[in-house]
C-alpha cells in the first residue's frame, strides 16, 4: 500500500448541506428553431445524478469510505428519484427529512456533444420546522463520525451551521465548509475552508501577486478563527494556507471536459484522507489528483480509490 493513500473503509463522513438531483438530457442539434434564433436539441437519452451534497457523499462511497448524508427535499417525484438513486450505493445511509411546502431543487442541463447549450434550475428554500429535525439528527448522527462536511451551496439547508459548527468542534471532530456567498463569519470556527478561487476572490478582494493573496488568506483565517483554509485555483491548482505554513499543488488536469462538482471531489476526497489518519498535507495532494480526474469527466462524477492509485502510477 502506499504511505501516501491510506486504507478507507473504516472512515466515517457525516455530510450535511444541500441536496440537489442533476438532470442531463443529452442530444443532437442539426437546425435553429424557427420559432426563434435557438438552436433544436433532439434529445435522444436522459440521466439522473445526485447532486450538491449528495454528490460530496456519492465521493466519499466511490472512495471506499461510509457516508452519512443529512439534508432536507421535496415530498415530490424529483426527491423519491433522488433517494432511489442514494439507495444504490452501498456504504450511504441517506437521511432525507421530506418537506411538503418546497420542490426538491433540480438542475436541468442540456447538452449536445459534450457542449452545455442551457441549464434550468429548479429551487424553493426548506421551512423552519424540517431544518429543526434535521438538526436534531445532526445531534445524533454526529458522535458516530470522524470527520463532518457541511456543503453549502446558498439553498437554505444550512441554516444552523454556526451551531453545527460548534457542536462538531466541542465533540472534537474536524469540521470542513464547502463555502457559499460573501457571509463567511457564519463558518467562524470551522476546522477547515475550501473556496474556490472567484468565491474567495468576491469576500477577500482581488490581489495582484503571491503575497498579496498569502496576506489576504491569512487575515481571513484568523478572522474565522479557522485552522486551515483551501484555496481551489483551477488551473493553478490549489493552495493551503496555515498561518506561515503555505503549501501549494500544481495541477494534475490532463483534459477538461466539465469543472461542475470538482469542488465536491476535492472536499470528500480530503474528508475521507483525514478520517483515515493522513496529515493535511498529504489530504491535500491527493484532493488534488482526484480533482484533475474529476473534471475529465462529463457532469457530476464521482472518481475512485483505484483511479487515484493509477494516476499516481501504483
Amino acid at each position: 500500500m502506499n504511505a501516501l493513500l491510506p486504507e478507507f473503509s473504516a472512515a466515517r463522513v457525516l455530510v450535511v448541506g444541500d441536496v440537489m438531483l442533476d438532470r442531463y438530457w443529452f442530444g443532437e442539434v442539426h437546425r435553429i428553431s424557427p420559432e426563434a434564433p435557438v438552436p433544436v436539441l433532439k434529445v435522444e437519452r436522459v440521466d439522473e445524478r445526485p447532486g450538491g451534497a449528495a454528490n460530496v457523499a456519492r465521493n466519499i462511497v466511490a472512495l471506499g469510505a461510509n457516508a452519512t448524508l443529512l439534508s432536507v427535499v421535496g415530498d415530490d417525484e424529483a426527491g423519491a428519484c433522488l433517494e432511489k438513486l442514494l439507495c444504490q450505493h452501498t456504504n450511504l445511509t441517506a437521511l432525507l427529512h421530506r418537506d411538503d411546502s418546497i420542490s426538491t431543487i433540480v438542475k436541468l442541463r442540456a447538452i449536445a456533444r459534450h457542449q452545455q447549450l442551457l441549464r434550468i434550475d429548479f429551487e424553493t428554500s426548506p421551512s423552519h420546522e424540517v431544518l429543526n429535525a434535521a438538526l436534531e439528527d445532526y445531534r445524533t448522527q454526529l458522535p458516530l463520525a470522524d470527520v463532518v462536511i457541511l456543503s453549502d451551496y446558498g439553498k437554505g439547508g444550512l441554516t444552523h451551521i454556526a451551531e453545527m459548527i460548534r457542536l462538531a468542534r466541542a465533540a472534537g471532530k474536524p469540521v470542513l465548509v464547502d463555502p457559499k456567498g460573501d457571509d463567511y463569519q457564519r463558518y467562524q470556527g470551522a476546522t477547515l475552508l475550501t473556496p474556490n478561487r472567484s468565491e474567495f476572490r468576491q469576500v477577500a478582494g482581488g490581489w495582484q501577486d503571491e503575497a498579496e493573496l498569502r496576506a489576504k488568506a491569512e487575515k481571513l483565517r484568523l478572522a474565522l478563527q479557522l485552522e486551515a483554509l483551501l484555496v481551489t485555483r483551477s488551473e493553478d491548482g490549489m493552495t493551503l494556507f496555515r498561518g506561515e505554513d503555505v503549501l501549494h499543488e500544481p495541477t494534475h488536469t490532463r483534459e477538461v471536459f466539465d469543472v461542475s462538482g470538482a469542488g465536491d471531489t476535492v472536499i470528500a476526497t480530503l474528508a475521507v484522507m483525514l478520517a483515515s489518519g493522513a496529515p493535511l498535507p498529504n489530504a491535500m495532494t491527493i484532493a488534488n489528483r482526484a480533482a484533475g480526474i474529476v473534471v475529465g469527466k462529463l457532469g457530476t462524477a464521482v472518481v475512485s480509490r483505484e483511479e487515484i492509485l493509477q494516476d499516481m502510477g501504483m
